[in-house]
């Protein structure tokens, strides 16, 4: 593919308005992607567009002695909740000053065409590899938990994850524990709030509690865990006392986080803790060959975010998985989204000759 015809790609796909949770735009957007490598000889597709979450896992005819590259990349994106605040209208996919600007850009529809366009040069080339293509990446990586079946019968010996990173190569990221965790109380007139028991103010004390004494842990890999209040619910109208309030937690871990959802659950304020995401810590070491070749800069810090790799790096080790893409972390999420044109085609460049050089490590192998 010409330069050019990657960057209309890249506006096209930005153009589908692929929010999670909304199954019919995210198959559309599969299928755009899937058209990149349409007509290439040997090119092999395994889609699923019937569940709730849809995926497409594309593979070539290889030895299947051979182990696969695999790029793994989700299509969703998050909502914009005021398209009024952005320069550009968030789904136009305008260029300017060098920038693709619109929602999705850095997150991750740019690393999606940059893998897309690496795959087919494999294809092409004849090199082992594999391209996952999932949904609902945002709300927990629900696509990649419904293509992990399908994922397992191939044979992977390394993943690149092409989230955005400023084409810098990292290793791991922390995992995700989202929890929602509630306080009950007693209704009550509100101007008679000694006859109730306000469920609001009994959750506030245990999240304020939380700001001095949640056991956040740390290790040298992952960095500290962090939690946030995401989500605050609780009333139906000021002149009643709420006899229910709920809140769901964002917290990144580097365990299974068993010792927080216990601290949680041990407050004397908390009537119930139930568990919404769960995902896996991620990380391989800096020392394995594989990465250590690499024709890219290595970041010593893990990825803020967690990524697809959650669900699948666990079923591949020892095979090593890196986050590496193009795009600005920093714009992830946030109103005026853009990723630079300069570095979706610097990314093409590294991915194909990580392609090339992965021929001549499978050719070895098999001998």
């Amino acid at each position: 593919m010409a330069k050019n015809v990657e960057t209309e790609a890249l506006a096209e796909l930005v153009r589908l308005n692929t929010v999670s949770a909304n199954p019919d735009s995210q198959i559309r957007a599969l299928q755009m992607v899937q058209s990149i490598v349409a007509g290439s000889p040997g090119a092999i597709t395994v889609t699923d567009v019937g569940g709730a979450q849809p995926y497409a896992l594309l593979s070539n005819d290889a030895d299947p002695r051979a182990e696969r590259l695999l790029f793994a990349c989700h299509v969703d994106t998050v909502p914009v909740p005021d398209a009024g605040r952005w320069q550009f209208e968030p789904w136009s996919a305008e260029i300017a000053d060098g920038r693709l600007h619109g929602r999705g850009t850095s997150d991750m529809k740019a690393g999606v065409i940059a893998a897309a366009s690496a795959f087919r040069h494999a294809v092409e080339s004849g090199v082992p590899a594999a391209l996952l293509l999932t949904s609902d990446e945002e709300i927990g990586s629900l696509g990649a938990a419904a293509a992990l079946h399908s994922l397992g019968e191939l044979r992977i010996g390394a993943a690149i994850v092409p989230e955005a990173t400023g084409n810098r190569i990292v290793t791991g990221h922390r995992g995700a524990l989202w929890l929602q965790i509630s306080a009950s109380g007693k209704n009550a007139h509100g101007s008679t709030p000694h006859l109730g028991e306000n469920a609001a103010l009994k959750l506030a004390a245990a999240l304020l509690r939380a700001e001095t004494e949640l056991p956040l842990q740390q290790n040298e890999a992952l960095g500290k865990e962090s939690w946030n209040l995401g989500l605050l619910q609780s009333g139906i109208a000021p002149n009643v006392v709420p006899d229910r309030a709920q809140a769901t937690i964002d917290m990144r871990v580097i365990s299974d986080g068993a010792h927080l959802r216990e601290w949680w659950a041990n407050q004397p304020e908390i009537a119930d803790v139930a568990t919404r995401i769960q995902l896996a810590a991620v990380h391989t070491d800096t020392s394995d060959p594989w990465v250590q070749a690499l024709p890219a800069p290595r970041v010593d810090e893990p990825a803020a975010y967690f990524t697809d790799a959650s669900v699948f790096a666990g079923s591949l080790q020892p095979s090593p998985v890196v986050i590496w893409g193009p795009g600005t972390p920093a714009v992830m999420h946030a109103d005026n989204e853009y990723v630079e044109i300069s570095e979706i085609d610097e990314c093409i460049g590294m991915y194909c000759s990580v392609v090339d050089s992965w021929a001549d490590q499978s050719a070895h192998a098999l001998r």
